[in-house]
């Protein structure tokens, strides 16, 4: 088994456990880092070089362009060795492999990457969120709080905390509220006023 076999037998074969284990690895290129608001953050132009020197080394390591390449080059390889051999041979498949990764599979890929959707959002992820008062709370602080998490409205029941009881006024029907924790095997949470 040459070079050129093994290649594409490597390449195949990662695809195959990335296909099987759902793995996958996507970026767009030229994006910048964003921060607070999707601002894109810019540094000076050296630290834009370093930074663009490593996403490049990143994006070298990642399984999807690793296995592209080894399974380009493989190809190309195989194929072309009957027409040319030695130094020839391996540059017509280094190239063959950029090739492959570049023109047919990262298109693909991106193009599947359209049709993904964002990850749904947990109960866990309404804490500091805001939400409304169902009900007036009773003197001992538990209420119905209402709440929008990734699209749907959920009641819970929210509890005041006993400092934050004695100190703030009684929560009345409509009124906002901030949750404070998430009980998610109880169904309930702390509030408190925004």
């Amino acid at each position: 088994m040459n070079v050129y076999a093994l290649s594409t037998i490597l390449g195949a074969a990662g695809f195959g456990f990335m296909a099987l284990g759902g793995v996958g690895h996507h970026a767009h290129p030229g994006a910048g880092v964003r921060g607070h608001a999707g601002a894109i953050h810019h540094g000076h132009a050296g630290a834009g070089l370093r930074h663009g020197a490593s996403r490049t080394v990143l994006a070298l390591m990642s399984p999807r362009v690793l296995f592209a390449f080894l399974l380009g080059f493989g190809v190309i390889g195989l194929a072309a060795g009957h027409i040319v051999g030695g130094t020839l041979l391996l540059l017509v498949a280094l190239a063959g492999g950029i090739a492959v990764e570049r023109l047919v599979v990262r298109p693909v890929w991106n193009l599947a990457f359209r049709f993904a959707s964002n990850p749904a959002l947990t109960l866990e992820s309404a804490v500091t969120a805001d939400g409304t008062a169902v009900t007036t709370f009773d003197a001992d602080g538990h209420g119905i709080v209402s709440l929008e998490v990734d699209g749907q409205v959920v009641q819970l029941l929210g509890s005041v905390s006993a400092a934050d009881r004695d100190r703030m006024p009684r929560i009345r029907a409509g009124d906002r509220v901030r949750i404070e924790e998430v009980d998610t095997a109880r169904n309930r949470c702390t509030v408190s006023r925004p």
